[in-house]
C-alpha cells in the first residue's frame, strides 16, 4: 500500500513539474514569461501626449521648470517598463552658457550574443520653444507635433521591444534637449557616444508624426533618402512602403535640420529623419495650437505598429544590410 501511495505521489509531482515547464517556457521552448507581444493603441499615444504637450509643462523650452517635468515623465516611463539607463543614470548632462540640458537615455539589450554588440539609435527630441506669439490669450507653444509626437514613438518603440525581447540588435532609446537652439543636445551626445568607441549600426530619428499626409503620398518619409538604402530596407520588412521620397526634402535641407545629422557627422553611418510633416498637412509649426487635440492619434498608432516589424527585420539580419551610398 505504502508503495502504491509513493508511486501515486511520484507521478503527480513529474506532471506537476511538466505542467510548470510548459507554462513557463511555451510549446516552442521560449521563455514565455519574459516576452509579450504588444500593440501599441491610439490610448497608450494620447495619455503620454495629453502630459507632454500640456500648459503645465510651459511649452518644455531647455533649462526650465516645465522640461525637468517632462524628463522625469520620460524616466518614470523607462522605469516602468523597464526600460534600463544606458549611463549611470537615464541623463547625459550638458551645459549651454548658464543653461543645464539633458538628454534621456534608454538601452534595451539584443539577446544575440554576437549581434547584441552593435547598437540601433532611436530617437527624437523632447525639447520645444516655450512661449510663441500670443492667440486668443494663449503664449504656450506646447509642441505636440513638434516633437513630443516623436519623442513618444521612441518611447513606444523602447516599450515593445523590452516586452517583446525580439531585438537581436541593442536598441538605445535618445530622446534630446536643446534641439531646438541648433541640435545641441544630439550634438553632445553623439560626440559621447563616439568617445565611447560604441559600436554603432544605424540612427533614426523621429520628428513631427503626429498628422497624416495626403491619401496619395506614402505614409511617411525620410529625409536623406538617397544617402544609403534605409528605405528600402525598412520597406521591404514592413511589406509596404511606409517610408517615402519627398522631393522637397532635400531643397528644405532637411537631413541637416533635425538630430539625425550629429550623428551621420560623428559616425558616418545611416542615420535619418523620419517625418509625416510635409509643410502642407499641418498649419501649426512653431505656433501655441501646436497642442494634443490637433494630433491624429490612430494615425500615429498605424505608423508606429507598421514600424515595427520593419525596425525588427532589419536589427535581426545577419549582415548589416543598410549601408551608405553617395547622393
Amino acid at each position: 500500500m505504502m508503495k502504491k501511495i509513493l508511486s501515486i505521489f511520484i507521478i503527480i509531482l513529474l506532471v506537476s513539474c511538466a505542467i510548470k515547464k510548459k507554462g513557463a517556457d511555451g510549446e516552442d521552448g521560449k521563455d514565455a514569461t519574459s516576452a509579450e507581444k504588444i500593440e501599441i493603441t491610439a490610448t497608450d499615444i494620447k495619455t503620454s501626449m495629453e502630459y507632454l504637450a500640456s500648459d503645465e509643462l510651459d511649452g518644455r523650452a531647455t533649462g526650465s521648470e516645465g522640461i525637468e517635468k517632462a524628463a522625469v515623465f520620460i524616466e518614470n516611463y523607462f522605469k516602468t517598463n523597464d526600460i534600463m539607463p544606458y549611463f549611470e543614470t537615464y541623463r547625459d548632462t550638458f551645459k549651454l552658457g548658464e543653461l543645464i540640458g539633458y538628454n534621456l537615455v534608454g538601452m534595451i539589450e539584443g539577446n544575440d550574443p554576437n549581434l547584441k554588440n552593435e547598437f540601433i539609435i532611436l530617437g527624437g527630441h523632447y525639447d520645444h520653444i516655450g512661449k510663441g506669439k500670443e492667440v486668443n490669450s494663449d503664449s504656450i507653444a506646447n509642441g505636440a507635433n513638434d516633437d513630443a509626437s516623436g519623442t513618444i514613438a521612441a518611447m513606444e518603440f523602447g516599450r515593445y521591444f523590452s516586452k517583446s525581447k525580439s531585438n537581436k540588435r541593442s536598441i538605445l532609446i535618445t530622446l534630446y534637449s536643446a534641439e531646438e537652439m541648433g541640435l545641441k543636445g544630439s550634438g553632445h551626445l553623439a560626440e559621447r557616444l563616439k568617445q565611447s568607441g560604441l559600436n554603432t549600426y544605424t540612427m533614426i530619428n523621429f520628428e513631427m508624426i503626429g498628422v497624416p499626409r495626403a491619401a496619395d503620398k506614402s505614409m511617411a518619409y525620410m529625409s536623406g533618402y538617397n544617402r544609403s538604402n534605409f528605405a528600402p530596407i525598412l520597406n521591404k520588412y514592413a511589406g509596404e512602403e511606409v517610408v517615402g521620397f519627398f522631393p522637397k526634402a532635400k531643397e528644405f535641407q532637411l537631413f541637416f535640420r533635425s538630430d539625425n545629422f550629429p550623428f551621420f557627422k560623428e559616425f558616418n553611418m545611416p542615420a535619418h529623419a523620419i517625418s509625416t510633416f510635409d509643410f502642407t498637412n499641418f498649419d501649426y509649426y512653431h505656433h501655441v495650437d501646436d497642442e494634443a487635440d490637433k494630433m491624429d492619434y490612430d494615425h500615429m498608432a498605424s505608423f508606429i505598429n507598421k514600424m515595427i516589424p520593419a525596425l525588427e527585420g532589419m536589427m535581426n539580419a545577419p549582415t548589416k544590410e543598410v549601408v551608405l551610398s553617395d547622393e
